[in-house]
């Protein structure tokens, strides 16, 4: 394999020949920083999936390693995410039936599953697919998301007990709880402490300080007072390094998670470009989507076949790396082998760290997702794309979190179809003063051509609108004020033709010659002139037929009526 292919493949090689020893120092403070928040993260978020803390730290070491080595990103940091563990939950712990091993099977085979459709995706190039998810429906979900994590989390923030539950039944049970008495004091002072922490130190720019301040300060104070058998606690996590964890799954269970794992890839490759996306802009290039894609799909399969579970691009600790002066993905190496010592050294250490708090870390994580100023904003600009972003939230939010995937997609879909079917269109007149052709609607005071109709359709045709394109056309011949010969279609918006619009289109040219009418074409694009051909009417609409400009199409006409009309 050539040097440019392995540099292709594995980016992280490339850098590494290139490293600079002046970077060094910045990649391993970045990597100190980043594990100290990794640590309560990863455990946090794997607890509000439903599955054992210490999973969480087998899902930030893996990806961490594998990204340096794949990921097109110098700084993008992998890891679990708190907008994944309601999906995680949602698909895993119904199947897992109450067993901790088996939930760690099935999230381990969810990841695999991602990892599979995403490597597959990067090999197909289907990175255009994040396009489905547009920015009302995308901030709508992540709203939903943030009401099903911070719902689910309360009870355990105030050490109530609460079942697995939908969000009416979490919050409506915490409810319950508090009015009956079943708030555990001392878990609830500890876990609201933790959170004002966070939120404290959020607000003067440092949430990582605040997570560690939070986790070291509760477990300290878990353990100076004797609050362990009080409290629920995290407990000590298991000495060992991540291991495969598949065992014990069956063809059915894979079968099941299929459909999960192809909504949750669609919304963490979504998440991570995004993510990637701002690095570019800001102290990055630009790197290649399907590259992106493969890389995240590469980590994702590693993490799942030991011990782990989805992760994507983290919006938190990312951020975290870059302020810590990272300059590489050895920073996440760095990370990742600290990780490591810890579990191997000190995996006690967690004995004391009170469930609360890790309450508190998902809580204060998923309330950034809230985003009101987009929908006051969307309301005044689009009320259309206001009502599509509430949909989108209530789907997710009292739906069910993969069933709002699927409504997220299908209203996106919904959303392009509708506007394709009924795209604007116009009817172009010329007016005094303005070179050019202009719409009749916005200048009343234009002038048609006799005998001629140009019409402009702005959208694709294919099969949602080709009879609404055909139905239009005939209105327009059928309601002018003067007899018609001819029909120009301004066609640079037509980016498209499928072959049930082209019947349309047959259909329409039939029509019109019984009239006696011309139907022809000015600014059509070559590759849609090439389809023409290719689905054989290139005899029917000849060369004849096209223009290149809506003004010389014009001028032709009025050349062929005064010839006609002088003999």
């Amino acid at each position: 394999m050539d040097r440019g292919r392995v540099v292709g493949l594995l980016p992280g090689v490339s850098v590494a020949r290139s490293y600079e020893r002046a970077w060094l120092r910045r990649d391993l403070v970045a990597g100190a920083t980043l594990v100290a928040v990794a640590i309560p993260a990863g455990m946090a978020y794997a607890s509000a999936a439903g599955l054992p803390p210490v999973t969480g730290l087998y899902a930030t070491i893996v990806p961490l390693l594998v990204y340096a080595l794949v990921g097109p990103s110098r700084v993008l940091v992998l890891g679990p995410d708190s907008s994944l563990a309601p999906m995680i939950g949602a698909a895993v712990l119904p199947l897992a039936l109450g067993d901790p091993d088996r939930a760690v099977a099935l999230a381990g085979m969810l990841a695999v599953l991602m990892g599979l459709m995403l490597v597959g995706g990067r090999v197909l190039r289907l990175g255009f697919l994040t396009g489905l998810l547009s920015m009302p429906i995308r901030v709508g979900y992540m709203n939903g998301i943030a009401l099903v994590v911070i719902a689910g989390q309360l009870p355990k923030l105030l050490g109530i007990a609460v079942p697995p539950g939908s969000v009416w039944e979490h919050l409506g049970r915490t409810v319950t709880g508090v009015a009956d008495g079943q708030v555990n004091g001392a878990a609830a002072a500890i876990g609201v402490g933790s959170l004002a922490v966070i939120v404290a130190a959020r607000a003067l720019g440092g949430t990582a300080k605040g997570i560690v301040l939070a986790v070291v300060g509760a477990s300290v104070l878990t353990a100076v007072l004797g609050l362990a058998d009080e409290i629920p606690v995290v407990g000590a996590l298991p000495s060992g390094l991540p291991a495969p964890a598949l065992a014990g799954l069956e063809p059915g269970d894979v079968l099941a998670l299929v459909g999960p794992a192809a909504g949750i890839a669609l919304i963490t490759f979504a998440d991570t470009t995004v993510l990637s996306r701002a690095l570019s802009g800001s102290r990055e290039k630009a790197v290649d989507g399907s590259q992106e894609m493969g890389a995240l799909g590469a980590s994702n399969l590693a993490t799942g076949l030991l011990g782990g579970f989805p992760v994507s691009g983290s919006a938190s600790r990312t951020p975290v790396a870059v302020q810590a002066g990272a300059r590489t993905q050895l920073a996440g190496v760095v990370a990742a082998v600290l990780l490591v010592v810890f579990m191997l050294v000190a995996p006690g250490l967690s004995a004391y760290l009170p469930s609360a708090t890790l309450a508190a870390v998902v809580i204060a994580a998923a309330s950034s997702f809230v985003d009101v100023h987009t929908l006051v904003r969307l309301v005044r600009m689009s009320r259309s794309d206001a009502a599509l972003l509430v949909a989108a939230f209530l789907g997710v939010a009292f739906v069910g979190v993969l069933q709002g995937i699927a409504v997220a997609v299908a209203l996106s879909l919904a959303v392009f179809v509708r506007r394709a079917w009924e795209p604007y269109r116009a009817e172009l007149v010329s007016v005094d003063g303005i070179p050019g052709f202009h719409d009749l609607s916005r200048h009343p005071e234009g002038e048609r051509v006799p005998g001629l109709v140009i019409a402009r359709f702005d959208a694709p045709l294919f099969f949602a609108n080709g009879d609404v394109f055909d139905t239009w056309v005939r209105g327009l011949v059928a309601d002018a004020p003067a007899p018609v010969h001819r029909v120009i279609i301004a066609s640079e918006p037509i980016t498209g033709l499928d072959t049930t619009a082209l019947d349309e289109l047959v259909k329409l040219d039939d029509h019109l010659a019984a009239l006696g009418v011309d139907l022809v074409f000015a600014e059509m694009k070559g590759p849609v002139k090439d389809r023409l051909v290719r689905f054989g009417v290139g005899s029917r609409f000849g060369p004849d037929h096209f223009y290149p400009t809506v003004h010389s199409a014009v001028r032709a006409y009025r050349a062929e009526r005064s010839g006609s009309e002088g003999s």
